[in-house]
């Protein structure tokens, strides 16, 4: 069994807490530039307008938690994250087929935050931080619910985007 302090997993899971919380800001950003331009695909804005509440519920459960440790996010990782995120969704905008490439990101986006949140839990039973644990597994779960809608929905998304293009009409957004 390995041996460490709770010190030093107290302070992995603070920091782990702050790049999360960083992450989720990333999130809305990335939400919120797809969003634009969803006017074709109705379905998909539906299911992101809901991930979007959720991921600011999520930044809500984050603070909380850092409260609980006498800790705050990060407002420099917040803004730089926000920052790369607006980013990324840039890059697909141009792209004709921007649907699809936002789509094969959102997946694996969702399953980074899952990952995130179990290496989280996993911190938290490591240092017997119990409180945490079901603020952190509500968000796990909405992370893993969202990359499964995404994956569910890939055949279906990739089918429409190719129906409008052969019809003529925008595909991409």
């Amino acid at each position: 069994m390995a041996s460490y302090s709770n010190d030093v997993v107290q302070s992995v899971f603070v920091t782990g807490l702050k790049n999360a919380h960083g992450v989720e800001h990333q999130a809305l950003a990335l939400l919120d530039r797809q969003l634009d331009h969803l006017a074709n695909y109705p379905e998909v804005a539906a299911q992101r307008r809901q991930h979007r509440a959720e991921t600011e519920e999520q930044i809500q459960r984050l603070e909380e938690i850092l409260a609980g440790f006498g800790e705050t996010h990060s407002v420099l990782k917040d803004a730089a994250l926000s920052f790369t995120g607006n980013m990324a969704a840039l890059a697909h905008v141009f792209a004709p087929d921007e649907i699809l490439k936002n789509s094969f990101a959102n997946f694996a986006f969702e399953n980074f935050e899952a990952a995130s949140y179990k290496s989280l839990l996993t911190l938290a039973d490591a240092g017997g931080f119990q409180q945490p644990v079901s603020l952190l597994t509500a968000s796990l779960n909405e992370e893993l619910a969202m990359a499964a809608w995404v994956d569910e929905h890939n055949a279906e998304l990739t089918l429409k985007y190719v129906e409008r293009r052969a019809a003529g009409e925008t595909a991409s957004h």
